[in-house]
């Protein structure tokens, strides 16, 4: 989840979709899932029923999700892509070689790609801390979780196009 400090840049559509999320989960999502738990209950014993069980763990992730799109809404920045300078930066698409290996991501939160199959990094990632302000042709290098040191070069900087 989001701390107080951080912002999410999203774009008009992925911040629609996200409150149109929320909305079905704190409207009818919890109505449904009390109505499951409701239903269970009515069977009995609830220690041995796992239709109950089931009903209350899927009432937790539903609660989860409710906080984190909340927290989220809270803190984003809405607003078209940032066109692209040649410099990496939130919401554009970078193009880089790491450990030799060409890549294509975007930068940012996976709230903004919705169901697309691309990549992505958030700011805060030991890769997005790496390459944030970063140019085209820079190179870098930063230390992955594992420890290993993962060489980077930026060889493109695009706007994100949805």
């Amino acid at each position: 989840m989001a701390n107080d400090n951080s912002v999410t840049w999203l774009t008009q559509e992925a911040f629609d979709r996200r409150t149109a999320e929320l909305e079905q989960l704190s409207g009818e999502g919890r109505l449904e899932i009390a109505k499951k738990i409701e239903a269970a209950r009515e069977e009995g014993d609830l220690k041995e029923n796992g239709g109950y069980h089931a009903a209350k763990e899927e009432q937790g992730k539903i609660e989860a999700r409710i906080r984190v799109l909340t927290e989220l809404l809270r803190h984003a920045t809405v607003g078209e892509a940032p066109a692209s300078t040649g410099v990496v930066e939130p919401g554009t698409v970078i193009t880089a070689t790491i450990l030799g290996d060409e890549s294509t991501f975007l930068i940012g939160s996976r709230e903004i790609v919705g169901d697309s199959d691309l990549d992505v990094y958030s700011e805060g990632s030991p890769l997005g801390t790496a390459i944030i302000g970063m140019k085209v042709g820079d190179e870098t290098s930063y230390t992955a979780p594992n420890g290993k040191s993962i060489s980077v070069k930026i060889l493109k900087v695009e706007t994100y196009v949805p």
